[in-house]
């Protein structure tokens, strides 16, 4: 039985698409091959669109997961490529879609989450069983459905020495407590990660992201901002907990800009990455103040200024990278939903009830044979 699978991942943040293809049958999963690419920008537009309320919603929702599918079909091919495996030699690819609405909970008592997807589509190009809705039956069982991650985090990242966390920034973060000392692995958002950061530099400098935090080095934390950014009610909230750009997107920014003097965009920029450093921060603080370990991963673990106010949010623990761990912070997501797909094609569960707070653990995902 093959331990090869494919795990794919085009996150909040809507930077792009990473595959990885990896072995399983060692001790640890082993990452073979690691490919990405950015969205095309009309399906980028596309995507952020779809988070909102819009026109013809159900007909564009369609074009675009099989717009989606097709670009992660094109990162299959190219792991595949780069070893020289055949498609036939793959078990699975876990393939997570796109996230556009996340309502757990809500309006019913049981609420919803919606990712963009066609795995049948995805079968169909690749050759290949495709595993696909990972959140749904968390949410059926009363639970978040998010972060999915922390049972990933518990399986490569999990030592018997001593407690450490690890601290995930996509467009939302979400952070996972390992402490060997309690069967109970603690996962949940913290709140807003790149989303709001990526958005205010693509309108204010045309660029997609603020490589390595560079220009929001050149700006002052702006401290009525802050308090008005941090006052949102989510971060107050007790775990479980999970969010997305149903919250933090630009009309939540906007309402806390209202009234303030002008502000120069860099001072805005500077304080967003404050926002996400802070609520990482106190996170960690609020449920594991002794931890001495924040392994962080995602993209926000490549921007150096952010990584920086981090360390200083957290003077007695080690902020560190993923790539520190033997696993870089941008194939670690997609690593997760390559051992998602390997739990659901073999029949073991891969959610935990104290990270979404769901009836029990469940088997996750829906597999459609290649």
């Amino acid at each position: 039985m093959s331990g090869l699978y494919i795990g794919l991942m085009s996150g909040t943040s809507l930077d792009g698409v990473d595959a990885v293809l990896a072995d399983f049958d060692g001790p640890r999963p082993r990452v073979l091959a690691h490919s990405s690419a950015p969205l095309s920008v009309a399906l980028k537009a596309e995507l952020l669109a779809l988070n909102s309320p819009t026109d013809n919603e159900l007909h564009r929702a369609a074009l675009a997961a099989n717009a989606l599918v097709r670009e992660y079909a094109t990162q299959v091919r190219a792991v595949l490529q780069h070893c020289g495996v055949a498609a036939s030699a793959v078990r699975a690819i876990g393939a997570h879609g796109q996230t556009v609405r996340h309502r757990p909970q809500e309006f019913d008592g049981t609420g919803y989450t919606l990712q963009l997807n066609n795995p049948a589509l995805l079968a169909e190009l690749c050759g290949i069983a495709v595993v696909a809705d990972f959140r749904s039956r968390d949410v059926a069982a009363g639970g978040q459905g998010a972060p999915l991650v922390p049972p990933f985090h518990q399986a490569f990242f999990g030592t018997a020495d001593a407690p450490r966390a690890v601290l995930n920034i996509g467009g939302i973060s979400n952070l996972t407590l390992l402490d060997p000392t309690t069967p109970d692995v603690l996962g949940f958002d913290c709140g807003p990660g790149n989303a709001l950061m990526d958005g205010w530099c693509q309108t204010h400098t045309g660029q997609l992201y603020d490589a390595e935090g560079r220009w929001a080095a050149t700006g002052q934390i702006h401290a009525e901002l802050l308090t008005r950014l941090l006052d949102e009610p989510f971060f107050a909230k007790a775990p479980p907990k999970s969010t997305g750009r149903d919250l933090f997107n630009g009309p939540w920014l906007q309402t806390r800009l209202a009234e303030l003097e002008a502000l120069a965009p860099q001072d805005v920029q500077a304080t967003l990455t404050e926002l996400t450093a802070l609520a990482c921060a106190h996170s960690l603080q609020a449920v594991a103040p002794l931890c001495r370990t924040l392994i962080v991963c995602g993209g926000g673990a490549l921007n150096q200024h952010l990584m920086q106010r981090l360390q200083h949010a957290l003077p007695g623990c080690a902020v560190e990278s993923s790539a520190a761990f033997d696993l870089p912070p941008l194939q670690v997501e997609a690593t997760a939903f390559a051992w998602l797909a390997r739990q659901a094609v073999l029949g073991q569960t891969a959610s935990l009830k104290s990270v979404t707070g769901a009836r029990g653990a469940r088997i996750l995902g829906g597999i459609y044979p290649a």
